[in-house]
């Protein structure tokens, strides 16, 4: 079997759910045997489908698809000299997730399977908040909502606002308050029947973070999650030491090579890579494997489009070191319609485990059909 072509869909419009547009790139690869692989990435799909056919196609085209191991390897020797972490990593990580599925599909089995069976029945999920219904203003009818269907972990990011308005730099007295009080009034309604994740978005400095995270102590967040930016790893262990709460990172880490610099330093308490951004399920599965050495969960980012969430319930199912899977719940009940030909949704607060072969998802054919589809093809 040979990769004949390299395929890039996307939508120009986007798809729009909450803060603007979103714009998933979605990848096939194509061989002569007929069998056909989807991947996925995001944000920017100019970037990152540009790599996908003038660099990363040269490598593909020819090759024998089920090389998964060799074909990564290839990839990033391509890309390495230009530099990787960026868009370059966005693209090899569609590949290798499109590569999985069609291996999958080749032998018949879920990818869960082929990465060394189930490690549970079901998976344990948390939701992250772009909702209907604003945690900003009514975080207890969003727990409760959450709570009835059966979901008892949550994500918010109170403090975002109030970083943006100072950059960061500082936070007055008020403005802590403000920012604590949508955990506290889930505390003092829900009590601890729902985990509360708090997210930052990289946007604190280390002072302003010790002072955040040392006022939700007494709150019992599930986690911090990038309190810092992620380029200074060594700040993040000076963090990790002045509060007892743990610290979930990162999602803008790429590859084991930068998780392994966040392993060692110790400061990280859960272990969060994104199948599209980190180099796909293989890396994953390695980064995942390097934190289990730690002693560490993994809980993976999973805040993009259909494929992402089903590759990322596929390595969930297996992992043995999982620790909870991000879902979103406003994507798999109405962003995701229309897109696939089904859909993989939470039964009792957990993900089931997802079919197969392969993903067990495909792209819905309409969208080949739409006035905003975008469709790129290198042959070779």
């Amino acid at each position: 079997m040979r990769i004949t072509a390299v395929e890039t869909i996307h939508l120009s419009r986007g798809i729009t759910v909450h803060a603007g547009p979103i714009r998933w790139l979605w990848v096939r690869i194509h061989t002569d045997a007929g069998v056909t692989g989807l991947g996925e990435t995001y944000p920017n799909p100019d970037a990152e489908k540009a790599v996908l056919h003038r660099v990363l196609a040269p490598v593909l085209l020819g090759r024998n698809p089920l090389d998964i191991d060799l074909l990564w390897r290839a990839m990033f020797e391509a890309v390495s000299y230009s530099g990787w972490a960026g868009a370059e990593m966005r693209a090899i990580s569609a590949v290798d997730i499109a590569l999985w599925d069609l291996l999958g599909k080749v032998t018949g089995q879920p990818v869960w399977q082929l990465l060394g069976g189930a490690s549970r029945q079901s998976i344990r999920i948390y939701n992250t908040c772009y909702d209907r219904v604003d945690f900003l203003t009514e975080p207890v009818r969003l727990a409760r909502e959450l709570l009835a269907s059966g979901v008892s972990a949550m994500k918010i990011w109170p403090f975002d606002s109030i970083a943006r308005a100072t950059a960061g730099h500082y936070i007055t007295a008020d403005q802590l308050r403000r920012g604590m009080e949508p955990l506290r009034q889930l505390r003092e309604e829900v009590g601890d029947s729902m985990d509360v994740a708090m997210e930052f978005h990289g946007y604190w400095s280390l002072p302003c973070a010790i002072t955040i995270a040392q006022a939700l102590e007494p709150l019992k967040p599930m986690w911090l999650e990038e309190m810092l930016p992620q380029d200074n790893l060594a700040t993040y262990r000076e963090l990790a030491s002045a509060t007892r709460l743990p610290l979930c990172l990162s999602e803008r880490l790429m590859t084991r090579y930068q998780f392994r610099e966040l392993l060692e330093n110790r400061a990280a308490r859960f272990v969060m890579p994104d199948i599209c951004w980190c180099g796909g399920i293989s890396e994953a599965k390695r980064i995942a494997g390097m934190a289990e050495t730690y002693y560490l969960p993994v809980a993976p980012h999973n805040c993009g489009g259909p494929v992402l969430h089903f590759a990322s319930a596929h390595l969930a199912a297996n992992l043995t070191n999982l620790a909870i899977l991000e879902t979103v719940r406003l994507h798999y009940l109405e962003a995701y319609r229309g897109l696939i030909t089904q859909n993989l949704l939470p039964q009792d607060g957990c993900l089931p485990l997802p079919p197969g072969p392969g993903l067990g998802v495909d792209l819905d054919p309409d969208i080949l059909q739409r006035p905003d589809a975008i469709i790129e093809r290198t042959d070779s």
